[in-house]
């Protein structure tokens, strides 16, 4: 028979062993698979995709409009009532006629509306194919941004986890100091308060570490509750990151790679065909078609009809006809468009000049940040090295009664805010070394 603590002792093992299952079910992925996977399944990727399509079938419609249009028919009626027979003679009949055709019909001339359509429809493809690439290169710095911010929420859970610990020893060892009369109650209550502001912490950096990873979920198209987990930086790689960048480089190296650059001029391509297509309402329009034809009669009032095949035969007909449409006045329509499109360009090229503005703005922006970040990371790493030092010697000195619990608890907060200081100039000092590596079109890699 089972005992109540061989019960609790065996749920307990269940609850453990539970856990540690689904520790290791967690999948460790690195920033590269982490982009993968964003890149397989965003929606907003799969959406810059189907616009692309779009315009690849805008391609090929604006090529067949080239080819000659053909279409065929057939006309029946039936009539009855009187009608002239012979001269002079009227007679109720009821005829049924019949009548087949096919025509055909082709663009000679249309002022190069129809060739500058095909040309405009290429290069708004390949925007709308740009604007995919586009898109991806956005998500992947969100990713970048995401990935690193878990990172960042992990260590400092691992810290205020660590200042927990070292809280609730303090305040153990306060509480048996008080009870053999060595403390005071303001000690124990000083204790008590670096424990819970040291929870409290620990409480905001796992709600801030479960937000992180929702954001890096949504972005890969994962539903909670997150099964992942990421993969941390060597160490090594703190120690390469380069810092002596010139901005003009970097931007003459993304004019050619960055594809917001890239989209801007093929939109500023694009609307300069427009001015073309438009430019075509000017000109004549030429058309050459030709058709067959036949007819079928039957008069139900007199008798000896002609046989069906025989009158279509008897009746065949071909004709060819051309014709030119000639635009003289239609309320200005022409050159309002032709107008309107100019517009349209010129806001394109301001586009684009905005741009390649933005961008030379980022990349000095980008480092500036590096540079920044670098000087920050290694004065809080200093910092945090300085107040590591200074919370040792206190602590030594505490332990034997020398340093109250006061200074001791100031200590203690002095070396837990210099750590964050320190993780959080780290992640930024690897963020912002990233964001050139993007603007240079590097992979992204840790």
């Amino acid at each position: 028979m089972f005992t109540k603590k061989k019960l609790i002792t065996g749920s307990a093992l269940l609850v453990t062993l539970s856990f540690s299952q689904q520790i290791r079910a967690q999948e460790v992925i690195s920033i590269q698979q982490a982009v993968e996977n964003t890149l397989k399944n965003n929606l907003n990727i799969k959406q810059a995709a189907f616009n692309a399509a779009l315009s690849e079938e805008n391609v090929r419609q604006s090529k067949n409009a080239l080819l000659p249009t053909v279409s065929g028919g057939i006309d029946q009626s039936m009539r009855w009532g009187r009608s002239q027979v012979t001269s002079g003679l009227f007679l109720n009949t009821q005829n049924y006629s019949l009548s087949p055709s096919l025509s055909t019909n082709v663009l000679v001339f249309g002022g190069g509306a129809q060739l500058n359509q095909i040309r405009q429809n290429k290069l708004l493809l390949a925007s709308d194919q740009t604007n995919v690439e586009k898109v991806k290169n956005d998500l992947i710095l969100q990713v970048v941004t995401a990935y690193l911010q878990v990172l960042n929420n992990e260590d400092q859970v691992k810290a205020t986890k660590q200042q927990l610990d070292v809280a609730n020893s303090t305040l153990k060892r306060e509480q048996a100091l008080l009870d053999v009369g060595n403390k005071t109650l303001a000690d124990i209550s000083q204790a008590k308060s670096q424990a819970a502001t040291a929870e409290l912490n620990l409480t905001n950096a796992q709600n801030q570490l479960t937000i992180s990873y929702l954001t890096l979920g949504q972005l890969m198209e994962i539903q909670p509750p997150m099964t992942f987990k990421v993969q941390a930086p060597l160490v090594s790689e703190m120690n390469n990151i380069q810092s002596n960048y010139v901005p003009t480089d970097i931007y003459n190296q993304a004019l050619n790679t960055f594809p917001d650059i890239k989209l801007a001029n093929l939109n500023t391509k694009a609307a300069e065909k427009a001015i073309d297509v438009a430019k075509g309402s000017y000109y004549p329009r030429v058309t050459f078609g030709g058709g067959l034809g036949s007819f079928y009669q039957y008069q139900f009032s007199i008798p000896g009809n002609h046989p069906f095949f025989t009158q279509l035969s008897d009746n065949f007909a071909q004709s060819v006809n051309m014709g030119i449409s000639i635009p003289i006045f239609n309320g200005f329509t022409a050159r309002s468009n032709v107008r309107k499109a100019k517009i349209v360009f010129q806001q394109r090229i301001t586009d684009e000049r905005l741009a390649k503005n933005n961008l030379i703005k980022v990349i000095n922006q980008a480092v500036a940040d590096l540079n920044a970040a670098q000087s920050r990371y290694t004065s809080t790493q200093n910092a945090f090295q300085a107040q590591k030092d200074a919370f040792y010697v206190i602590e030594q000195r505490y332990a034997v009664g020398l340093v109250n619990s006061l200074d001791y608890s100031t200590a203690q907060t002095n070396r837990n805010k210099a750590e964050i200081d320190f993780i959080l100039a780290k992640y930024d000092l690897l963020f912002r070394a990233k964001v050139i590596d993007y603007y240079l079109g590097k992979q992204i890699v840790f």
